[in-house]
């Protein structure tokens, strides 16, 4: 796979697809690299553009310590393939940078697709007692800086949800959070320095003109579901689907219903 030297970062990206079809570029979750989208590669390469990188200080994109804007690195990755336009597709932090994106670059975005995500600037929202209960280990875990015991600990957390049981989920799921995660370590104990956008997201969400659809798992937070509600009446037009029986990262744990969604949506309010 390529890698792009931009803005003091070495940008692991990739690109398949027939040149000239509609491009999508996909940014994944926090807790992952860009390898959380292999389920849905081959797949959509028969007919879309698809464009991936691992964000700054993810995976294999390792960074100087500067200051940085993933909005920029995303549109770079799009100049590296040669993309004037695509619909972005974001998973948690990177449906936060594919809304920051979708509002600071318009030109350059065709369509978004979050899954789990919230736009920046949004008000905190009071977590449960069982999400506080879950939560405090992996604050500690941080704290520690014990990077394999946080990894286990937001595979859980994230995977199962604060309102099912692990015994609930499928094992090779966690399984290959934890790989994705583990994928994180060698760049953990960096000092990511991201350049917020101005102002946050949260107040402009009515600018957002092009068709969007927010995804949120049914076992997702209290905070994630409230944040996918938000987006879909706040943006002109957008969907709302709740993913039945999964958490933050559908896309991971049903990636064949997933991608049945999704190809759907893109068929019926974008590639149609």
């Amino acid at each position: 796979m390529p890698t792009l030297d931009h803005a003091g970062a070495r940008l692991h990206w990739e690109a398949a697809g027939p040149e000239g079809a509609p491009a999508l570029l996909f940014l994944h979750v926090g807790i992952a690299t860009s390898a959380m989208w292999d389920p849905l590669w081959a797949d959509l390469q028969r007919d879309f553009r698809v464009i991936r990188h691992d964000l700054r200080w993810f995976g294999d994109s390792p960074s100087d310590d500067v200051e940085y804007s993933n909005r920029a690195d995303a549109v770079a990755v799009l100049d590296a393939a040669g993309v004037d336009q695509a619909i972005l597709i974001g998973a948690s932090y990177g449906g936060a940078v594919a809304i920051d994106t979708a509002l600071e670059y318009p030109d350059r975005v065709a369509g978004l697709v979050t899954i789990g995500s919230g736009p920046s600037g949004f008000p905190a929202v009071e977590p449960t007692a069982r999400e506080r209960e879950l939560q405090a280990p992996i604050e500690e875990a941080e704290e520690a800086r014990d990077w394999d015991r946080l990894v286990e600990l937001e595979a859980l957390f994230w995977g199962v949800g604060p309102t099912r049981e692990t015994a609930d989920v499928d094992p090779l799921f966690l399984q290959r959070l934890r790989e994705l995660g583990d994928a994180n370590k060698p760049l953990l104990d960096g000092d990511p320095q991201p350049v917020p956008m101005e102002p946050p997201a949260y107040g402009r969400l009515g600018d957002i003109t092009v068709p969007a659809l927010f995804i949120v798992g049914e076992h997702d937070t209290s905070a994630a579901r409230a944040q996918a509600e938000h987006l879909a009446e706040a943006v002109d037009g957008a969907s709302l689907h709740v993913f039945p029986g999964t958490a933050h990262v559908p896309s991971i744990e049903y990636p064949q219903p997933f991608l049945g969604l999704l190809r759907e949506w893109l068929t019926g309010r974008v590639a149609g």
